[in-house]
């Protein structure tokens, strides 16, 4: 059986790679490389060994036509990939919008195109639980125009890149949306500091300020969908070989996740810091009149400090309009 990778040097990318080579023992795995990323691929090669053999990079970029791969590469692939993994995304909540739009949502669609033009058995598209936007309450597995609160350019372009999938995939396709995918359940490596992890600062500064044992007082927040990446894969591989849920969407997400103080706390536990026995529920900034929260924004001192207190933290400027994140997942 043969696949073709797209994002395969990424963090959840370089993992499906390895749990491919581990579950299917003849796979060959075609890898999209960037001229930038063949140091990554490289690296990738290290990590599996000998099974690297078994691993073969085609050279091309998510942002132009066909993926930048030549007709005679396309015509030496075509009918010979049963699966198409499609992971080349900017996964990001503070980066560039046109940047996103490109990358994620113009990717998508050029990752279409090359696995219906080689004739490709099945497209697979990991998405996001961000292309749900902001919605309130329960999003389900078979919703997706009911998103809502689309406003930031990550959750839109996660949005809009999958109704790429929907609207222009001809061959069988199937849509996965991972929450928020952090560390490998049982090593904890992780590739950056994003997500929850924007939170070790505060904590690091606890740490060094208050001994172990003295309770703080903390914030209680919406509920943070966490997913190991080796969770994400294991589910991602077996799915998408199970027959019968092609044109499907699925939720790789935790079906009881935790709230944002809890997590805070299992890392405070974790790091030996002081724990946040008291917890302040976000929601009842949410009485506040929007126009007074607007004028507080508004307001030098208000914006200096605000912008200071972050920057020491070292937490991205919008990372706390996230706080009540309102949406949860099924996972059926």
């Amino acid at each position: 059986m043969n696949y073709f990778v797209t994002g395969g040097t990424g963090f959840i990318g370089h993992h499906l790679i390895e749990e491919l080579l581990t579950r299917k023992k003849q796979a060959t795995i075609y890898v999209l490389v960037r001229k930038g990323s063949k140091k990554k691929f490289e690296l990738l090669k290290e990590r599996v060994g000998s099974r690297a053999r078994r691993l073969i990079p085609v050279t091309g970029d998510l942002t132009r036509s066909m993926l930048g791969i030549p007709a005679a590469k396309r015509r030496e692939l075509a009918g010979k990939i049963h699966h198409v993994y499609h992971l080349g995304a900017v996964y990001d909540l503070m980066a560039d919008a046109e940047v996103e739009t490109r990358v994620n949502v113009d990717g998508t669609r050029n990752a279409v195109r090359f696995a219906i033009d080689i004739k490709a058995k099945k497209f697979h598209h990991t998405s996001s639980i961000a292309a749900a936007g902001l919605y309130s309450g329960i999003f389900t597995e078979d919703m997706f125009e009911e998103a809502h609160g689309l406003d930031n350019p990550y959750f839109r372009t996660k949005h809009d890149s999958e109704g790429v999938v929907r609207r222009e995939c001809t061959i069988p396709w199937r849509v996965y949306r991972p929450g928020v995918v952090v560390g490998h359940s049982q090593t904890g490596e992780i590739d950056k500091i994003d997500g929850p992890y924007y939170f070790f600062k505060l904590i690091q500064k606890m740490r060094r300020m208050l001994p172990a044992w003295m309770p703080t007082l903390g914030i209680e927040g919406g509920r943070l969908n966490i997913v190991p990446v080796d969770f994400v894969v294991k589910a991602l591989v077996h799915i998408s070989h199970k027959g019968g849920l092609d044109r499907r969407c699925f939720h790789l997400t935790d079906p009881k996740p935790k709230r944002i103080g809890q997590v805070l706390n299992l890392f405070a536990d974790a790091a030996h810091a002081p724990q946040m026995t008291l917890r302040v529920d976000a929601r009842l900034f949410n009485y506040i009149p929007s126009v007074v929260k607007q004028v507080l924004r508004m307001l030098p001192p208000f914006k200096r400090i605000s912008n200071q207190v972050m920057k020491d933290l070292g937490l991205p400027p919008d990372m706390l309009s996230y706080i009540n994140y309102p949406t949860k997942f099924d996972s059926r």
